[in-house]
C-alpha cells in the first residue's frame, strides 16, 4: 500500500516539477553536470539499486516499510519518463510523451484496484487468525 501510495504521489510530484521547469518558473530549474541534463529516471534507477541492495541486507519490517515507501518514489521516477526510455527521445512534452502517463495512470489504477480488492480479505484472514488462537488449546510445558 506505502509503495502505491508513493508511486501516485511521487509521479504527480514529477509532473507538475517537469512543467515548472517547462514554463520557466523562477527558482525551478534542471539538475545538470557539465552541461548535461540529468533526467529523473536516473535518480530512480539510483534509488531502486539501493532498495535492492538494502533488501539483501535488512528484511526487517521497519526496513520493510522504508523499502516499500523508496521503491514507489523510485519507480514513479523511472515510469514518469518511459517515453523516454522507450523512444531514446527526449519526448516529455510531445505527443509520444503521453505513453508515459498511460503507463503510469494504468499502474496506478490496475494496483490500486487489486490492494482494494484484497485488503479486506487480508484484514478478514487476520481475524480468522486471531479467532483460531483464541479457541487452540493452550499450549503445555514439558515438565
Amino acid at each position: 500500500m506505502l509503495a502505491w501510495l508513493a508511486f501516485t504521489v511521487t509521479f504527480g510530484g514529477a509532473r507538475l516539477v517537469t512543467w515548472l521547469i517547462h514554463i520557466d518558473t523562477s527558482n525551478v530549474g534542471d539538475v545538470s553536470t557539465g552541461g548535461t541534463h540529468l533526467h529523473h529516471y536516473l535518480w530512480g534507477l539510483v534509488l531502486l539499486a539501493g532498495v535492492a541492495i538494502f533488501g539483501m541486507v535488512d528484511r526487517s519490517p521497519r526496513a520493510r516499510t522504508w523499502m516499500g515507501l523508496a521503491l514507489g518514489i523510485a519507480l514513479a521516477l523511472i515510469v514518469d519518463e518511459a517515453a523516454l526510455l522507450i523512444t531514446l527521445e527526449d519526448v516529455y512534452w510531445h505527443k509520444d510523451g503521453w505513453s508515459s502517463i498511460a503507463i503510469a495512470l494504468s499502474l496506478i489504477g490496475v494496483v490500486g484496484t487489486g490492494l482494494a480488492l484484497t485488503r479486506n480479505r487480508i484484514h478478514h484472514d487476520a481475524e480468522d487468525d486471531e479467532d483460531d488462537a483464541e479457541h487452540r488449546p493452550a499450549a503445555r510445558r514439558a515438565p
